[in-house]
């Protein structure tokens, strides 16, 4: 059972829906790992290929092996909408601790739904 330090960092995305009518969306990314959660930054304006290149930490500290991240487009006067998620499998980091730029794809009822760039790191606890 991995114990340690995960490090995410969320790069860009690319193709992305686009969820505005009139402008360019705002995308944001939810990052979930059991129950810690990070918000990253909105990308005012950045339409469907964001760039965030933000770090995020998460402790491991059980034999969960799934990273989950939602992509959300940021309304104002409105529910924010949902543009698709990505679940990555986290074994192969835990076993080489470090996996360099990797592209996911971003999925939304079964359909493909753009792509995301992450790299992990992880730090176990020695």
């Amino acid at each position: 059972m991995p114990r340690g330090t995960l490090e995410v960092i969320l790069v860009s995305a690319k193709g992305l829906p686009n969820a505005d009518f009139l402008k360019k969306m705002d995308p944001y990314v939810v990052l979930s790992y059991r129950a810690q959660e990070h918000i990253s930054s909105v990308a005012e304006g950045a339409g469907s290929d964001p760039i965030w290149n933000e770090s995020f930490l998460f402790t491991v500290s059980d034999n969960v092996s799934e990273l989950k991240l939602r992509f959300m487009d940021k309304d104002d006067f409105t529910d924010d909408d949902y543009l698709g998620e990505t679940n990555i499998f986290l074994e192969p980091v835990f076993y080489e601790q470090s996996i360099g730029e990797t592209v996911y794809n971003v999925v939304k009822e079964d359909k493909y739904s753009g792509e995301v760039k992450v790299a992990l790191r992880f730090h176990p606890e020695w």
